[in-house]
């Protein structure tokens, strides 16, 4: 039998049984062919100003690929095409308005940038900005992101 005390043991087993799945956000990878090549857009966040991609909830009656496009347009004023199948994800932390971060796996989706508008729902709240894949990847936090970055 083990040194630890049964209810440490307890614990231990038990621990991944309430662990809660990550939420599932949606993200679109802006991007458009400029004089280098590919360009991708990110956007800073509301709350630290750190750069992101315009990312959200699932959204009903949407299919994810549009949930992303729409979420591209309220916060970085991007319209295009999406593409059906994502890119692939990555994990995040989402900081609520409680202060508590909460897991989220982001699923991102390629959106073909044909028009960007001044104005729109976001506009006032964030900046937006194009980079080189290379540079964007410097940029972000997240390790799967970055990942994901290097294959654009």
């Amino acid at each position: 039998m083990s040194a630890q005390p049964f209810s440490r043991r307890l614990a231990e087993a038990v621990k991944p049984l309430l662990r809660r799945p990550p939420h599932l956000q949606v993200a679109a990878l802006c991007t458009r062919e400029g004089p280098d090549g590919v360009e991708v857009m990110l956007i800073t966040s509301r709350g630290t100003g750190r750069w992101i991609l315009p990312k959200g909830w699932p959204i009903p009656r949407y299919s994810m690929a549009e949930a992303a496009a729409l979420e591209a347009w309220e916060e970085a004023g991007v319209r295009g095409a999406v593409e059906d199948t994502p890119l692939g994800g990555y994990e995040a932390q989402k900081d609520t308005d409680g202060g508590l971060p909460v897991p989220c796996r982001v699923e991102v989706y390629r959106l073909h940038v044909d028009s960007l508008a001044d104005d729109f729902p976001e506009a006032a709240m964030r900046n937006r900005r194009w980079f080189a894949p290379r540079e964007a990847m410097t940029l972000v936090r997240e390790p799967g992101l970055r990942k994901i970055l290097a294959g654009v």
